[in-house]
């Protein structure tokens, strides 16, 4: 059997195995906890993200969650659940929500592969790169909300406010 049918059938076995090639040739601290489940942290412009990745063979789903370091206070969450949905409005792919327990708003979004040969090493860097661009994007809103006073109508304008011309 050809190397790449071995690693193409491996993939679809559990394409965590594909993750850990991807987060080690990026050189990012990782944990894999066990078959089913790997955390790693990867540094962004405003903070180290948590990435979390859990393999369900028995739905064929890889389950991604990218969270921010911040807490949110109990007193700032309707608040932060407005921001959410206007968030959410702009995205094409996953979503924002709240990791209620621990405060932590994050990033999600989840892969079917069933039927599929598995997961691409291409599908995995884009998951990775869509979710930290989205958290880098939107982290400032995130900020304007929970620690500066805004609302969320205002931190999403200032957040994404655009330069135009040159200085």
């Amino acid at each position: 059997m050809p190397v790449s049918q071995t690693t193409q059938e491996d993939a679809a076995a559990n394409p965590l195995d594909l993750v850990e090639q991807f987060v080690s040739a990026n050189d990012w601290p990782f944990d894999r906890r066990n078959d089913d489940e790997m955390a790693v942290e990867v540094p962004g412009r405003w903070c180290d993200y948590s990435l979390y990745f859990a393999w369900r063979e028995d739905i064929g789903a890889l389950h991604f969650t990218c969270a921010m370091d911040m807490k949110v206070q109990n007193s700032k969450r309707s608040h932060l659940h407005e921001l959410l949905a206007s968030v959410n409005e702009r995205l094409w792919l996953g979503h924002f929500g709240l990791w209620a327990e621990e405060g932590v708003p994050m990033f999600r979004h989840a892969i079917l592969l069933r039927g599929l040969m598995g997961a691409s090493m291409e599908q995995i860097e884009d998951l990775v790169d869509i979710a930290v661009s989205e958290c880098e994007r939107f982290y400032p809103a995130f900020q304007f909300v929970l620690w500066g006073g805004k609302t969320p109508a205002d931190a999403i304008s200032a957040a994404l406010l655009d330069t135009v011309g040159e200085a």
